[in-house]
């Protein structure tokens, strides 16, 4: 099934590999027609994550890059929609010399040429190829079909795991393995036998179920690795290093042991398990609710960067999730909710829904001198909080939302224009790492300890710089501006503990060894608050 931590365990594996001295990358497979995951809805398919150079990617990249603590680039990912697109172009401009193209061998063989062109550019020992969706599908079918041809081709050098899920039914409370069973078997129709098998559960495994596992699905038992629910997902690396998964692998591969550890990964993991006292941050969205489940992987990237920073300071971070609409409604209940937490984080966003209690939030954090960080749509939602109710620009508001606002502080920005007048949507947003030079006596200046820095961003409207001068002579300011464009990339008030938007997303570059300078100011403001 779905959502039981295969992107967790390629990217501690990685992190395993790496801490016994060879170095590793990662590369997701989505099975989706859609290119890239820039047009996917965060509800059903969780956090869009952009990577350095400007690839929307699934939210699996970025674990990689947090567990690795590497960037990890655009052809490290790929969908079933990007690859039929380069074969389908490739046909189009003859580049199969007149040859009728087919789904196989012609599809398996772009998936192939893709991870290869991965293993050359990053000149990774090992590439760790998580293939999406579960065993059995339809829709993933042709890349177990490419890596059954690379292990064919080259079974030395190509292994397989398999992560399942075994369930322990409540009324019956026996630990079930006949769904790995099956599992194991639709691998076997593709032609695929597993080399290990991480066994996911509530508990750990026991050697019962471990040997019945070995008979029927041709594993041997310690090449079936427990995996258990922990308490935080920065523990996975070291709960497999308990079975010895890192040495199990390097010897089936005929490889020696390079001698590191994960000493800095173990401190990191016990700091963070150890915290005792609590920070509260309240996360003001929309992307909460499926249904009757909240789906908190739409924010991912922003609740991990918090962790981190919270971690950095030895404190538990207690997350509080607050849906924007509501707040349009119920004053009282806003009050209620931001007066408990810490500190407030708006994190980026589209459309007009929710807005308007994101609006009444921001207003609160500013008057009520409560830590407020402020992402993309966060900082653009501060920017009209401020020009409303400070500088006296009644109804200013961005035009995304409102198109003959009389105050359009929050504009398109002029290269998106034609392209929204042609309907080109997807991949089409300034994406990717841009340059941001501070200003001095900041506090992003004080945040960063640096005067130019780089950082990602995912948006097609910005800070309107014709209305940039009388926002700032009433008290904002504009602490970060890109030195090629001019673009506003963060702003803050002077007169707070800790009032900062940024135009980028600094929680994508967080990770649990190197927490993001603003993450850890805004949680140092948060404790300082709570204080």
């Amino acid at each position: 099934m779905s959502g039981i931590g295969k992107g967790i365990s390629v990217a501690s594996l990685a992190r395993i590999l790496k801490s016994k001295g060879f170095t590793a990358t990662c590369v997701k497979i989505d099975p989706y027609l859609n290119v890239d995951a820039g047009t996917m809805n965060p509800i059903e398919h969780g956090e869009v994550f952009v990577t350095e150079d400007g690839m929307e990617t699934d939210q699996d990249l970025g674990n990689y890059e947090r567990f690795l603590d590497e960037n990890i680039l655009a052809s490290n990912y790929m969908t079933s929609g990007s690859v039929y697109l380069s074969v389908i172009e490739k046909e189009r401009s003859l580049k199969y010399d007149g040859a009728c193209v087919q789904i196989v061998p012609h599809i398996p063989e772009e998936v192939i040429r893709r991870l290869n062109l991965v293993a050359r550019k990053t000149r990774a020992d090992f590439v760790l190829v998580e293939i999406g969706g579960t065993a059995g599908e339809y829709e993933n079918i042709l890349f177990l079909e490419a890596a059954r041809m690379m292990h064919l081709k080259s079974p030395e050098s190509v292994m397989f795991l398999l992560i399942s899920y075994l369930p322990i039914p409540s009324k019956i409370g026996e630990m079930k393995t006949k769904p790995t069973q099956h599992a194991v078997r639709a691998l076997n129709s593709a032609g695929i036998q597993p080399d290990f098998i991480i066994a996911r559960s509530d508990v750990p495994l026991d050697e019962p179920r471990k040997r019945k596992l070995s008979i029927f699905c041709n594993v041997r038992p310690e090449d079936i690795i427990s995996a258990p629910d922990i308490d935080i997902i920065y523990q996975v690396p070291l709960n497999f290093e308990k079975e010895r998964l890192g040495a199990k692998i390097l010897k089936k591969f005929g490889l020696k042991d390079k001698g590191r550890d994960l000493k800095d990964w173990g401190r990191m993991v016990r700091r963070a398990t150890g915290s005792k006292k609590e920070v509260q941050i309240g996360i003001v969205g929309k992307y909460f609710g499926t249904g009757n489940f909240t789906l908190s992987d739409s924010y991912l990237s922003v609740i991990e960067a918090a962790k981190h920073a919270a971690w950095s300071f030895s404190r538990k971070p207690k997350i509080l999730w607050l849906d924007a609409e509501v707040y349009e409604k119920d004053p009282k209940r806003l009050k209620t909710e931001l007066s408990q937490v810490d500190g407030i984080i708006v994190p980026g966003g589209f459309g007009s829904r929710g807005v308007e209690g994101k609006i009444k939030a921001i207003e609160f954090a500013r008057r009520n001198k409560k830590p407020f960080l402020g992402l993309c749509y966060g900082m653009q939602l501060a920017v009209i909080e401020f020009a409303r109710h400070v500088a006296g620009m009644k109804g200013a508001h961005t035009t995304e939302v409102n198109s003959r606002t009389k105050y359009p502080v929050i504009d398109l920005m002029s290269e998106q224009k034609e392209k929204i007048f042609k309907g080109k949507m997807g991949g089409t947003m300034r994406l990717g790492a841009y340059a941001c030079r501070l200003k001095d006596k900041t506090i992003a200046r004080r945040a960063y300890q640096e005067r130019t820095v780089h950082e990602r961003h995912r948006h097609r409207y910005e800070f309107n710089n014709a209305l940039k001068e009388v926002l700032e002579s009433k008290g904002l300011v504009a602490s970060g501006i890109n030195p090629e464009s001019g673009l506003v990339e963060i702003v803050e008030l002077k007169d707070h503990p800790f009032f900062v938007g940024t135009q980028f997303h600094p929680e994508f570059k967080s990770r649990p060894l190197n927490p993001h300078p603003l993450f850890r100011e805004f949680i140092r403001a948060a404790i300082s608050k709570k204080k």
